[in-house]
C-alpha cells in the first residue's frame, strides 16, 4: 500500500514557474515508477510525465517537453515536477500516481494522491 500527498500548487502568471512535490508513505517507494497526470474541468486525466523506479528514465507528454522536469529522491520518498514557462493551458489539478512500471495511461495506476491545483493566469 502506498499513500501519496501532493503539494506545491498555486496561482502563477504565464511564464512563471512552480515546483510540485509528491510525498509517498511506506518503505517501498523505490519499487514504484511514478508519474504526474493532470485534469482540467470537463477533461479526462491526461499524462504529463513519468519516471522509472531508479530515476534513470523519464518520459514526457509532447505538450510539456522542454518546460517540465520530473525527478525523484528515493531517500526522501518524494517525486517532483519542476514546471517552467507555464502557460494558461497548463491550468489543471495535478495528480501523482504510482505503479510498478511506467505507463502513460491513467487507468494503469494503482495509487493516486488527492491532487493539487495549478492555475496559470494570462
Amino acid at each position: 500500500q502506498v499513500q501519496l500527498v501532493e503539494s506545491g500548487g498555486g496561482l502563477v502568471q504565464a511564464g512563471g514557474s512552480l515546483r510540485l512535490s509528491c510525498a509517498a508513505s511506506g518503505r517501498t517507494f523505490s519499487s514504484y515508477a511514478m508519474a504526474w497526470f493532470r485534469q482540467a474541468p470537463g477533461n479526462e486525466r491526461e499524462f504529463v510525465a513519468a519516471i522509472s523506479r531508479s530515476g534513470a528514465n523519464t518520459y514526457y507528454a509532447d505538450s510539456v517537453k522542454g518546460r517540465f522536469t520530473i525527478s525523484r529522491d528515493n531517500a526522501k520518498n518524494t517525486v517532483y515536477l519542476q514546471m517552467n514557462s507555464l502557460k494558461p493551458e497548463d491550468t489543471a489539478v495535478y495528480y501523482c500516481g504510482a505503479r510498478t512500471v511506467v505507463v502513460t495511461t491513467a487507468s494503469g495506476y494503482d495509487y493516486w494522491g488527492q491532487g493539487t491545483q495549478v492555475t496559470v493566469s494570462s
